[in-house]
This record gives C-alpha cells, sequence and structure tokens, in this order.
C-alpha cells in the first residue's frame, strides 16, 4: 500500500487565513495543510473559499471528526454525501477520521469515545471502513484516539486492533504520535510497542501535538508545543515507518503562524537526522 509523502504541514485554522491568502507563508516546513472536513463542507462562505484558493497553492488533506466509525448507529449518509462533494471538489491527498463512536440514537456527543477492543467491535467497524471506502471510492486513514478509561471485556490491545482494522479494511492508520504517549502514560503501556505493532506500510500520516496534565491524567489538549518525549517517540515512529507525510495540530491557544510551523520545522530536522531527508513526493 502507499500513501502520497506530502512533506511537513499544519492545520489551516482561521486566525491565519490572511497570511495564507496573501500568499506570505514560511518555508521549509509547510507543505501541506490539513482541514477539519466538517468546518468546510458548506459550499458557500469564507472557509470554502479559503479553502479552494489555499488548494490551488498546497496539497490539502481532509481529516473528519463524524464518521464515529464505532457507533451502531446508522452511517450518516448525509455526511457522506458531503464529505463525498467536498473531495470531488478539492481532489484531497488524504482522508481521515478516528477509530472511535461519537453518536447515539442520531445525537453527536462531540467528542472522541473510545471503543472495546474485542472481535465482535473489530468486525463492526471494519464493515463499516469498507462501507465509507464505497461511498468515497478511496482509502481511508483511520487514527488512534487519546484515551483515559478502558474496557474489561478488551480481547486485544488497540494497536492490535488497529493492525487487524488496517488489514480487514485494507485501509490506513493515521498514526497520532502525541495520543500513543497520552494513552500509553494513561494505561501504562509501552509507547514503542503501540508503534512497532502496527504493519510497516499501513502508517500514511503522523498527527504531533501539544497535551497537558490534569492530575495524574495527561489530556490530548492541542494547546501547547509538542514535548520532547513526544519528539523522541517521532523519530522512533519515523524510523520504524520510513518517511510520513507530517501534520502539527495546535486548535486552541494558536499561536502565529510562524510559531506552528516552527514546530513542523522540528520534525523536518529530525527526519533529516534520521536520514530521510523532506521526502516530500506530493505536489499541488
Amino acid at each position: 500500500m502507499k500513501f502520497p509523502n506530502l512533506g511537513h504541514g499544519i492545520g489551516l485554522r482561521p486566525p491565519h487565513y490572511p497570511q495564507v491568502l496573501g500568499g506570505v507563508v514560511p518555508t521549509p516546513g509547510l507543505d501541506w495543510f490539513e482541514i477539519i472536513s466538517e468546518n468546510f463542507c458548506e459550499p458557500g462562505g469564507n472557509p470554502r473559499h479559503v479553502l479552494r484558493a489555499v488548494r490551488e497553492q498546497f496539497p490539502v488533506a481532509m481529516h473528519g471528526v463524524s464518521l464515529s466509525l464505532g457507533s451502531v448507529d446508522p452511517l450518516n449518509e448525509r455526511y457522506l454525501d458531503e464529505l463525498a462533494r467536498l473531495a470531488d471538489e478539492i481532489e484531497p491527498a488524504i482522508i481521515s477520521d478516528h477509530l472511535c463512536w461519537g453518536s447515539i440514537d442520531g445525537h453527536y456527543a462531540h467528542d472522541l469515545l473510545p471503543l472495546p477492543y474485542t472481535d465482535e467491535a473489530l468486525a463492526h467497524v471494519t464493515r463499516r471502513v469498507l462501507a465509507v471506502q464505497d461511498r468515497l471510492k478511496r482509502r481511508i486513514l483511520v487514527e488512534n484516539v487519546s484515551s483515559y478509561v478502558a474496557f474489561r471485556q478488551d480481547a486485544m490491545t488497540e494497536w492490535e486492533f488497529l493492525a487487524a482494522l488496517a488489514t480487514q479494511a485494507d485501509c490506513g492508520v493515521l498514526l497520532d504520535v502525541n495520543n500513543v504517549f497520552v494513552s500509553a502514560h494513561n494505561h501504562r503501556f509501552d509507547a514503542r510497542a503501540f508503534i512497532a505493532g502496527i504493519p510497516r506500510g499501513r502508517v500514511g500520516q503522523i498527527h504531533l501535538a501539544g497535551h497537558s496534565r490534569n492530575g495524574d491524567l495527561l489530556l490530548d489538549t492541542h494547546d501547547h508545543p509538542v514535548l520532547d518525549e513526544v519528539w523522541e517517540l517521532y523519530r522512533f515512529a519515523i524510523a520504524t515507518h520510513g518517511p510520513v507525510s507530517t501534520l502539527i495540530e495546535w486548535d486552541d491557544d494558536i499561536p502565529p503562524l510562524d510559531r506552528v510551523v516552527d514546530e513542523s520545522r522540528k520534525a523536518l530536522a529530525i527526519c533529516r537526522e534520521v536520514g530521510l531527508g523532506a521526502g516530500r513526493d506530493a505536489q499541488p
């Protein structure tokens, strides 16, 4: 399986629209943008205008939060139609969502809730990923979420579940290295075992972000720079999986564009230190 290596990018966020539209973007470290798909589904309005302009200059990835792949609710056909229309227009390099559930009886929790890692859940999520890919006519990436509770029913580890899902649904994995670090701390497992447990060739993108602490728990808050321990885990991830499209997520207390791109340059520098170079192979 081959996913494009877009290089190093950041999330497209409203505080940075004027600078991005003005063509004043810092390089290197800004090869592509990722959008939160739901924020751009409406065909009119300023977000879609900005996205069209960005897409003329950069590759774009669509990252969603509403597929609710683990829910027992039927897949939201209206939302899938919106995703398909958006993808048809902007031709994203990557489409992704999360290994989670977030809806029940048609009501959305607006959170990314973890699943029990059981054979029954695996079969259920596999069917739903296959249905989404059939509707979108492309493979998607499924992201590991951070979690703060575990299920007594778990029959396998999270990485074993993800690896089996990727194989059975023939999808890719969006490896969120910060989420691995957060969950490893909260649940006391080996973060490197998680990363090494995902089959090489299935990781199509990496996320990096900052987190915060609340008592004994780490929380995935996306409002801080990437911590040194997460950078070291990223170094291990790319040494294990090779050059992979890497994104800096910064979604709260968002600093100036240059500061976010500085984080992306750190990822680029680590890739070069590992001997992978920039590795970009996709064009706008």
